[in-house]
């Protein structure tokens, strides 16, 4: 696997399932995973019906669903990480997390609620569009669970999008999103792992927060636009978060399998 250092952020180009094995001093999960199947085939449907001018394919979502892999997934969670285990999903996807969840040593805690005012209309008009997104929250650590936001809602409100969107991935989250969810949940001298960065939205939210981050990237493309995200992001740094004395540093050595 392909490691890229960038300022405090350790991307790796691989699998996820054969990394984070390998991986230590990490304390909370916060990603973003494929998709329920039954999710990906309704939108990968949709994306072919709206292509009506004979122009090019509208890009669908071009990776695997997380069902094969989230039993799996959830057993590396128990052994490796030692605090909040936080994992999007659809709706309908909150049971199914719930139920793997359940039957590990992980205490499942909440579905919490990431509402979207101006999210895309049902332009069919047969009944109300998806106003909202889901992520599931659990502790993996010792003890009782302790975050940083006392009594508060698991209620998150913000645009799709914001002046801040990247657009080049198909389930892109807002910066902004992950930044008060990290400033909610995470440690402050912790380190945090996204299994499934994607276009980097999480490691752009610690950059600009000043957290340690370790993201890894199946895919070349997303994993190539979110080192240069992240490095954006540190050329631009927030008011006030001090940036890191090495920016950058590239080790194009390959891990073993």
């Amino acid at each position: 696997m392909k490691k890229v250092i960038i300022g405090d952020c350790t991307l790796y180009h691989g699998d996820c399932l054969e990394a984070i094995p390998t991986l230590s001093g990490v304390s909370d999960w916060i990603t973003d995973p494929p998709y329920e199947k039954s999710l990906h085939d309704s939108k990968n449907a949709l994306v072919r019906r709206l292509r009506t001018d004979k122009g090019p394919d509208l890009k669908g979502l071009d990776f695997k669903s997380i069902d094969e892999i989230r039993e799996e997934f959830i057993s590396l969670a128990e052994e490796y990480c030692h605090g909040w285990l936080i994992t999007f999903c659809t709706i309908e996807g909150v049971s199914k997390w719930a139920d793997v969840i359940n039957d590990s040593s992980i205490k499942y805690k909440r579905g919490c609620v990431w509402v979207k005012p101006d999210c895309t209309p049902q332009l069919n008009g047969q009944g109300p569009a998806q106003g909202c997104e889901c992520f599931v929250v659990s502790w993996s650590g010792k003890g009782h669970a302790k975050w940083n936001a006392g009594g508060k809602r698991g209620i998150y409100t913000h645009n799709t999008n914001s002046p801040t969107r990247d657009g080049r991935h198909p389930t892109e989250k807002p910066v902004s999103l992950f930044k008060e969810i990290i400033t909610d949940f995470a440690k402050p001298n912790g380190t945090i792992l996204d299994p499934f960065m994607g276009s980097g939205t999480t490691g752009v939210s610690c950059a600009k927060l000043g957290h340690k981050f370790i993201g890894v990237e199946l895919d070349e493309n997303y994993f190539n636009i979110a080192c240069e995200r992240i490095r954006k992001a540190y050329d631009q740094p927030d008011l006030f978060i001090k940036r890191p004395e090495k920016i950058e540093q590239c080790d194009m050595n390959y891990l073993k399998d």
